[in-house]
């Protein structure tokens, strides 16, 4: 069995993990850490409960799990992932808004044989969709990036934005003009610029997560769109990470590294 620790788990994110864990056959959630909601219980999806503790130390201590997931914020995915690693408790991570840089000095305190795997994006389409956006900008450099969050979303641009700007600006030999920025009538109009694509975010009630890569040509336009209509979409992803991570070691970014796209 793969012993699993959910920070955050009485988030919107962590309650599914908890749920998406307990349901393997080769799994088991052996502590769910949040101190927002410490001696609270949350379901885990199989007709039990699990009490949410407030400490992450005394969780790893006690419980001595492989695998931590974490899908907190920016400053507590930090901390607790420092904590898990140095102790070397593989961490795979969802949160968002971390640089690559801090990503990498994190990796750095991790034991031997310890890994730091952190993914932007869970969903298997959202990876499908990032590598043919790669593919494509080889062929049609002129990009620009929509991308569509809930409103309570805390970073913008998002991860799978940041991450497919990168691999797009690695596929194309040019960087082409996107012109409009000197004339915008209103600040930010044409959008931040990553890694040289003009990258757009729409935060509305109602949405998960969703987004359109849009490439232009000569006579010609392709939109590659993936939509998550549902948190549970996540799910495979996350669960094929928690597989698969002790095969790896030190910082892995992506789930393509999994999939082998």
């Amino acid at each position: 069995m793969i012993k699993v620790l959910v920070t955050g788990a009485a988030g919107r994110m962590g309650r599914q993990v908890v749920a998406a864990v307990t349901a393997q056959p080769d799994m088991e959630v052996v502590a769910a850490v949040d101190p927002m909601c410490a001696g609270d219980t949350i379901e885990d999806g199989a007709g039990g409960t699990i009490e949410c503790v407030r400490e992450l130390d005394l969780a790893i201590e006690q419980h001595v799990p492989d695998v931590m997931v974490d899908f907190t914020n920016r400053t507590a995915a930090t901390h607790n992932i420092r904590d898990a690693i140095s102790e070397g408790v593989h961490c795979v991570v969802g949160t968002t808004g971390m640089t690559d840089a801090e990503l990498t000095a994190l990796a750095a305190v991790a034991q031997r044989k310890t890994c730091l795997f952190y993914a932007p994006n869970f969903a298997l389409g959202a990876v499908l969709m990032m590598r043919f956006a790669e593919q494509a900008a080889r062929f049609m450099p002129h990009a620009e990036i929509i991308e569509l969050h809930h409103d309570q979303k805390v970073d913008a641009p998002s991860g799978t934005a940041m991450r497919t700007a990168s691999l797009i600006a690695i596929a194309r030999s040019e960087v082409p003009a996107a012109p409009g920025r000197e004339t915008e009538v209103a600040e930010g109009a044409r959008g931040a610029v990553v890694d040289g694509v003009p990258v757009h975010s729409v935060r509305l009630p109602g949405l998960v997560a969703h987004q359109e890569v849009v490439f232009g040509g000569q006579g010609q336009t392709l939109t590659i769109r993936h939509d998550s209509i549902d948190r549970s979409s996540f799910m495979p992803g996350v669960v094929l990470a928690v597989r698969n991570v002790g095969r790896f070691e030190g910082l892995v970014v992506g789930l393509e590294n999994i999939l082998g796209v």
